[in-house]
């Protein structure tokens, strides 16, 4: 144990990384869901068991473990147990609130005090160190002369700290809490940097070039690069309607005070349950860190800043915080939320018009003329554009008005992935993104009612953000079915640089009015594909399906079928109660005999064959996604197939015997192996089980970059693979 405390400090935070590291999901995934225990060393492959990475309770209880072997340990590990944070219960939140931002009810000027007086002290400590003082005969003495120094320094006609700060509390006059007003001091960054400053120039003084390590935080907020709330809840904590609307946990001024102490932050992450708290001030603190505050040409509404604004000091803290990189907002719809993001939008996004009074009505009307003017804005106008974010989702934000959507989505110009399902998204901004430079490599387009099969259908041939589309969704359902038609899909499929490249890995056409011919002779290989769509497509055959996978997509492994085919349409065939159950043995027989037979079923070998080989099925199919009356219909399953359902409205006909272990795709895995044995219990389960168990997921995992073949629980996890809607 000796041996490893004499270890430098950058050989322990590099072990640390590595473990941090072995909890991160591979970029390549197995598609099934998470199994959490002991099932062997990580493979670093796609893998469902045993697993490609570690579980993440494992690795944080090994960081935090590490935390309590000594102070060099603790320095290693405390990073990356902040790295990323999932703010679960109401008390956790405000104790991460308290230990990030200080709280709420502290005498903040006392504290501040106290912080300076503590930094002064470890500061001058780190220069004794590394050079000397003349003058000085002892530690002593030499540290009194640097603290002497730092507060000249500080002190003087430039100092960017108050006298009455360079004091400890303890010698100032007290003062009553309640007459005392709100504190005018800086900010903890600046008298951050202003001791640190003051102690380089001192040191420069005596002795120049010599450098002085970067003062200590001991806030652990600028270790957090993810913060999500997709696991926030206040259900059951039996709080009346009253209390939920006046003493709410996660407030908007909680949220900001955090954000501020966060200048790593890259993924952020809310829901529903808390999109009250996103107010202006905090989208403000979200987007207009980094880039966004650094130096403006143009003087101008929203566009540029001036060096005498009162909020001068705000924006020079945020030119040191980095760019956002991920931002999800899936679901929220709040009035709150709305208002501020109209207000962040109308104030930086957009030109001032003393013509147009900016509402919906006088948009719709000049539909052509608002978007020939944007993208003269946008092309020659100096806009206010954040382009660290590459990742956006917006499903299901329905109250944001398409005059808003459509500059705030063109605001982000290196964006990668793009999920705009169940939003007010119109064909002006497929146009205007059409000539942008986002280059996307996963695109959701589900449920978009003010989309035309025209718009969708020159975005996706012409332009070239979408020429590298890797993921793509255009899912409709009986409700909301799809804009295109038959003639637009062949066009698309055709000629559309996504699908003529071969390089899609997720598709979703649901509800397209797609042929079986134009299946046969219009689309290309899909060599790569592995999750397909083809629900609500009634005038589909079986046959044509199973042709195109075993010829042109033999590696996909996720089909959805939900209302597709006359063959599987059971429930709108045959009357009464001996016409129904006719119906269903015949859906489940034709299921069987024209997709389960055909594409997953190994073929035989005779046992005479002189060079005995592993016999392998035509395709890798192994889960079908059907509708509820059709799952019941197949009651238990046939052989090795077993029916699982969601927590929600949907269910799949899953292979128990078949996944990936290290690296490749077995199938006819034994009875007792672990990974047939956890399929078996979740069917079993019949729907109760976690919300992140499912396949082929409806929303776009944006925070860590897994894009439509990411996994996700909690509340994304129920909109991913519960909802079916």
């Amino acid at each position: 144990m000796s041996a490893v405390l004499q270890y430098p400090s950058e050989l322990l935070f590099t072990i640390c990384a590595h473990l941090y590291a072995a909890g991160l999901p591979i970029s390549s995934s197995s598609l099934d869901p998470i199994v959490l225990g002991d099932y062997g060393a990580p493979t670093a492959l796609p893998s469902s068991m045993p697993p490609s990475n570690c579980p993440e309770s494992v690795v944080r209880r090994t960081l935090a473990n590490l935390c309590l072997v000594n102070h060099a340990w603790y320095d290693a590990a405390k990073p990356w147990l902040w790295q990323r944070i999932e703010v679960r219960l109401p008390r956790s939140w405000l104790a991460l609130v308290e230990e990030i931002a200080g709280g709420e009810d502290q005498s903040v000027e006392d504290n501040t005090a106290l912080a300076v007086e503590q930094s002064i002290h470890a500061a001058t400590k780190a220069a004794l160190a590394s050079t000397t003082i003349p003058g000085a005969s002892t530690d002593e003495d030499g540290l009194k002369k640097w603290k002497e120094s730092t507060l000249e320094t500080l002190s003087g006609p430039d100092g960017s700290i108050p006298p009455e700060l360079l004091s400890p509390p303890a010698s100032r006059d007290p003062s009553p809490r309640r007459l005392r007003g709100k504190s005018q001091s800086p900010a903890r960054w600046k008298l951050m940097r202003s001791i640190s400053d003051a102690i380089q120039n001192a040191v420069d003084r005596n002795e120049p070039g010599v450098y002085v390590p970067t003062l200590h935080d001991p806030r652990p907020g600028r270790f957090v690069q993810h913060i999500d709330f997709n696991h926030f809840r206040t259900i059951g904590m039996r709080r009346s309607v009253e209390e939920g609307m006046t003493r709410r946990f996660v407030t908007g001024e909680r949220v900001e005070a955090l954000l501020k102490e966060m200048p790593n932050l890259m993924a952020f992450g809310a829901t529903e349950y808390m999109d009250g708290a996103l107010t202006l001030p905090v989208l403000n603190e979200l987007f207009l860190r980094g880039s966004p505050s650094c130096g403006r040409r143009r003087q101008s509404r929203g566009r540029g800043f001036n060096d005498s604004d009162p909020e001068g000091d705000e924006r020079e803290r945020r030119r040191d915080c980095k760019d956002l990189e991920a931002v999800d907002l899936t679901g929220c719809v709040s009035a709150v939320f709305v208002g501020a993001l109209t207000e962040f939008v109308n104030t930086h996004l957009l030109l001032p018009d003393a013509d147009s009074s900016g509402s919906e009505d006088e948009w719709r009307v000049d539909a052509g003329r608002f978007r020939t003017s944007l993208a003269v804005r946008f092309a020659r106008e100096e806009s206010l554009t954040f382009p660290g974010l590459q990742r956006l989702c917006l499903r299901g934000i329905k109250s944001i008005q398409p005059h808003i959507l459509t500059p705030f989505v063109l605001a982000f110009p290196s964006l990668t992935h793009l999920d705009l399902s169940a939003t007010r998204v119109t064909p002006e901004l497929l146009g205007a993104l059409a000539n942008s430079s986002v280059r996307l490599r996963s695109l959701a387009l589900a449920r978009c009612t003010r989309l035309t099969g025209e718009s969708i259908k020159d975005f996706l041939v012409r332009a070239p953000a979408a020429a590298q589309i890797q993921e793509l969704t255009l899912f409709g359902d009986q409700t909301y079915p799809s804009p295109l038609s038959t003639g637009d899909i062949g066009e698309i499929i055709s000629l559309a640089p996504c699908f003529t490249s071969g390089e899609l890995t997720y598709l979703d056409l649901s509800s397209l009015p797609i042929t079986k011919e134009q299946l046969r002779d219009e689309c290309g290989p899909q060599p790569k594909l592995r999750s397909l769509g083809l629900s609500y497509i009634p005038e589909l055959e079986l046959e044509s399906i199973a042709t195109f996978i075993k010829t042109k997509a033999v590696n996909i492994e996720v089909l959805t079928l939900i209302s597709t085919s006359p063959e599987l349409d059971w429930g709108r065939a045959g009357t009464g109660i001996g016409g129904s159950r006719r119906s269903a043995l015949q859906a489940s027989i034709a299921l069987h005999t024209q997709i389960v037979g055909p594409l997953c079923t190994p073929p035989y070998t005779s046992i005479l064959n002189p060079e005995p080989t592993v016999p392998r099925a035509p395709t890798r199919l192994r889960v079908i996604e059907l509708s509820i009356p059709a799952l019941v219909s197949l009651g238990v399953g046939a052989g090795t197939w077993r029916t699982i359902r969601s927590k929600g409205g949907r269910g799949w006909y899953v292979d128990s015997a078949s996944g990936w272990v290290c690296g490749e795709l077995r199938r006819q895995l034994p009875a007792n192996h672990p990974l047939r044995v956890e399929t078996e219990r979740l069917a079993k389960a019949n729907g109760n089980i976690n919300s992140g168990v499912g396949w082929h997921a409806r929303k776009m995992e944006v925070l860590h970059g897994y894009g439509m073949l990411g996994r996700e629980d909690g509340l994304y996890g129920a909109v991913s693979f519960a909802y079916q809607g």
